[in-house]
């Protein structure tokens, strides 16, 4: 567990609980990876598989953008499959496509094979992770885990998709199938964040990758339950939850009332309007990650918009999706500089 008093007045964990400190805090989904050179030249020697499953690597990952970039959060660098991954599901991440699972659950056989995960003895690269980035990094460590109805759809899809037909007939037609199968991951990537936290992380995330895919009635239905249960699996700890998914403006009430002290809020949403769906919850968001491609005076025009919109309290400023591959550094690097210097206390 952390120390927290580690983190007295520090500027993400006050915007979690919906306060404001010291300056607007900023940190990027993707910030440690696939941009930065020098990750680039650990990709040429190293798999994405092999980075997260070596704690050092996976912690230096995590700490470049801090030393590029200066970030108020490091976020571990790893992948939402490797909870998979300690369940004992074959897969790879292919460069350009994204994981791929070597034979997919299609069945209920298929689905009473999942095995149960014990982080330290399935996973344990991951809380020796977080415990070298704890040690190294100068700001809030956050944990991360996929959330069950986007790691089911990668399981019975065998990897990414576009419309997840697969995902929701077994969703419609096999209800109580599709309730044992979250549940599963539910305890998974709750035994997992658990650990993240107990290892030192000071927050966590929960991704939804595909949950906007779903209408509002089915992802009350069908995904809310199990998110649910992981949040408030890790009430206990403390550690600030972040809720985020894609394309999720219809959902972002829902997304609240799962259990998150934040919520994470794409580009589709402005943020005023954001936070009169989340009931009082942080935000954290939401610049389009295209927008870091226009010139200099478009993007701190479009940061201020973000700002604004986000009204100072409560807000972690991010972007709506992740750094894109071809993202300029110095671009990142310039925003952080803005953010601080727009909202910092005199």
């Amino acid at each position: 567990m952390p120390e927290m008093s580690a983190y007295a007045d520090d500027p993400f964990l006050t915007a979690c609980h919906g306060g404001k400190g010291r300056w607007t805090p900023v940190w990027f989904m993707r910030q440690a990876g696939r941009s930065l050179p020098e990750y680039r030249a650990l990709r040429e020697r190293h798999t994405m598989l092999d980075l997260c499953r070596t704690p050092e690597l996976a912690a230096e990952v995590s700490l470049q953008p801090l030393r590029r970039l200066g970030v108020d959060a490091a976020i571990l660098f790893s992948d939402i499959v490797v909870t998979l991954l300690g369940l004992g599901i074959s897969l790879d991440i292919e460069p350009g496509l994204g994981p791929v699972i070597h034979e997919p659950l299609r069945s209920k056989e298929d689905i009473a094979g999942l095995g149960t995960l014990v982080p330290e003895r399935d996973i344990p690269f991951v809380a020796e992770s977080v415990r070298i980035l704890v040690r190294e990094a100068h700001v809030p460590v956050i944990g991360f885990a996929g959330a069950p109805f986007t790691l089911a759809s990668y399981l019975i899809e065998g990897g990414p998709s576009r419309h997840h037909a697969r995902t929701k007939n077994l969703m419609h037609t096999e209800p109580e199938l599709w309730r044992e199968l979250m549940e599963r991951l539910a305890s998974a990537v709750l035994a997992s964040l658990r650990s993240q936290v107990e290892a030192g992380a000071a927050a966590v995330q929960l991704f939804d990758s595909w949950a906007g895919t779903l209408s509002p009635r089915d992802y009350e239905r069908y995904a809310l339950p199990a998110s649910q249960a992981i949040l408030e699996g890790l009430r206990d700890l403390g550690a600030p939850r972040i809720h985020f998914g894609v394309g999720t403006g219809e959902l972002l009430a829902l997304m609240a009332d799962a259990g998150a002290d934040v919520v994470g809020v794409d580009w589709r949403v402005p943020l005023d309007a954001a936070r009169a769906r989340v009931g009082g919850r942080a935000l954290q968001g939401n610049l389009d990650p295209a927008a870091l491609f226009a010139p200099a005076d478009v993007v701190m025009r479009e940061v201020d918009d973000v700002l604004k919109r986000g009204g100072g309290k409560g807000h972690i400023f991010n972007l709506g999706h992740g750094v894109l591959p071809d993202t300029d550094p110095e671009v990142l690097r310039r925003i952080v500089d803005h953010v601080h210097s727009r909202t910092e206390e005199t």
